[in-house]
């Protein structure tokens, strides 16, 4: 591999906040889309949803010592770092706690300064403290000049109490396992793989692997809105992210300011549907990264028309199955790991040239830098993890959801999946076992999230996104009581910050002026 590329890759590394992809919804934060756009429809109105001092009354008395605390803010290089306390168990306030890390990166324009923005980039288990640190790069001067940028890990991630549930070899090793199985022995492998990992989740955790859903975050983050002196929320949530900030507006409906939901999930389907939908948006994002290999380069290495490109991908995945390709590390990248390594550059399109070299050297007999990619969808470098966003997807979803598929239902479940997507079908309808094995039960009910009563909501959807479909935006917008659509047409995983000013100045204007686009603007 050319040190150029190598450089490219590390720092895709670097940048990246991830989770697994074979379950649920995943976040990577990578670059600019450069497009443009305009927005259709009358004139946008305006709301008052300013935020104002104070408003630290708790939704019950137990919960007052939470919700009266002030965060000690200390200096950790131009921002500022501190803790917030929050019971494991809200039905036992009195109970144990923990501590979520909190980053605030001040406004730049501390005059024109309109409050708190709370940022969360997705995940489940991608850090939000990281997501703020690099606020500089993630988001516009627009919003850094205006808001207090303030990241937290939730709990069960980065630094808030970490759930733990593999050694880093095994963890590699668990990544590595074929997917989508051939045989009994690949079937049984998967299997006993799933158990020990969530036995590992509870041996190696403590008490709050079992009080890591997503209300339970939601719950921690109203007390963050308080401790920040804030009577209402701001926030922009991206991918899992959204699902987080809906489900804070069905509990809290009435502390909900200004919400921006990026790369939106649809919290009203099972998940099933949720499995399904996403299998066809990385075919979808799949084909429109071959449609251009194939018609910007006359030396595209797979094929001459979208459906020859496709059937390369297919066959070198196939062939990789049969016999694993070596690498430059002395490990060999196995089909698991290749499925992370091309489907990790459909998140943006700067980086659809990593994933040119990357099959181009593949087909070669070189994975090398599929299993670079690969790394980076795991936050892996140097044979060590950055974080536990590859534990904490698990431990959340499924703590969420425990839903699951016996092995011996998945292949009655294939052909539906490959109808959706025939290149990554198979995979995605063995994802359905994932949340076999898990070995603790949620505290929280099924929410119905409709948030009544909230302020308006802005639901952000891209039209080719793989990991959240667009459709699941449509969704989200229309179960949300007060949910407003904002389009996006283009490639890539969430829409802001992305090239298209249309969106951006649609973003910005409503989380600074509250201003609120009309229903169903497209850009």
């Amino acid at each position: 591999m050319n040190r150029t590329l190598r450089i490219a890759v590390v720092a895709l590394i670097v940048v990246a906040l991830v989770g697994s992809a074979w379950l649920g919804v995943v976040y990577l934060l990578l670059g600019d889309d450069s497009e443009g756009g305009s927005s259709d429809g009358p004139a946008p109105t305006v709301v008052s949803t300013s935020p104002a001092e104070g408003s630290t009354e708790p939704p019950s008395p137990d919960l007052a010592p939470y919700y009266s605390q002030e965060i000690d803010w200390e200096s950790c290089g131009s921002n500022q770092c501190g803790a917030l306390t929050v019971p494991i168990d809200y039905r036992d306030a009195g109970g144990e706690t923990i501590e979520l890390e909190l980053v605030k990166v001040p406004a730049g324009d501390p005059d024109a300064r309109v409050g708190s923005l709370v940022v969360n980039p997705g995940g489940p288990g991608a850090s939000g403290v990281a997501y703020a640190e690099g606020s500089s790069e993630v988001f516009r001067d627009q919003l850094t000049s205006r808001f207090d940028v303030v990241g937290f890990d939730p709990r069960g991630t980065g630094g808030s109490d970490p759930v733990d549930c593999l050694p880093d070899e095994e963890m590699t090793d668990f990544l590595a396992v074929d997917p989508a199985p051939d045989d009994a022995g690949e079937e049984t492998e998967l299997v006993d793989e799933l158990e020990t990992f969530f036995a590992g989740c509870v041996e190696r955790s403590d008490a709050l692997v079992g009080h890591v859903t997503t209300a339970e975050a939601a719950r921690d983050m109203d007390v963050l809105r308080a401790a920040l002196g804030e009577a209402s929320l701001y926030y922009l949530g991206a991918s899992y992210g959204t699902k987080l900030g809906a489900t804070y507006a069905e509990l809290f409906p009435t502390k909900v300011g200004r919400l921006v939901l990026d790369g939106a999930v649809d919290v009203g389907l099972s998940s099933r549907e949720q499995s399904l939908g996403q299998a066809g948006g990385f075919e979808t994002a799949l084909r429109s990264y071959v449609a251009h290999c194939v018609e910007e380069d006359d030396d595209c290495v797979l094929g001459d028309s979208v459906e020859a490109g496709l059937a390369t991908i297919s066959g070198l995945l196939d062939d990789i199955d049969a016999e694993p390709l070596p690498t430059s590390d002395g490990r060999e990248l196995t089909v698991g790991s290749a499925f992370y390594g091309i489907v990790a550059p459909l998140y943006n399109r700067d980086y659809w040239s990593l994933l040119d070299q990357g099959l181009s050297t593949a087909l070669d007999g070189d994975g090398s830098t599929l299993m670079l990619l690969a790394d980076a969808y795991a936050s892996r470098q140097d044979g060590q993890y950055l974080d536990n966003s590859t534990e904490a997807i698990y431990a959340i979803n499924c703590l969420d959801d425990p839903y699951f598929v016996e092995p011996a239902d998945v292949p009655a479940e294939v052909p539906a999946f490959e109808k959706t997507s025939p290149t990554f079908g198979r995979v995605f309808a063995w994802g359905l076992v994932n949340c076999k094995g898990i070995q603790v039960e949620s505290s929280e009910p099924a929410l119905d999230i409709r948030g009544e009563g909230a302020a308006p909501i802005l639901v952000v959807g891209t039209t080719r996104d793989p990991a959240t479909p667009y459709e699941w935006a449509v969704g989200l917008a229309e179960q949300l009581d007060s949910g407003v659509l904002l389009s996006r047409d283009g490639d890539g995983h969430t829409a802001y910050n992305s090239g298209n000013e249309c969106i951006d100045t649609a973003i910005e204007a409503y989380l600074v002026d509250g201003t609120v686009p009309k229903d169903q603007t497209q850009c």
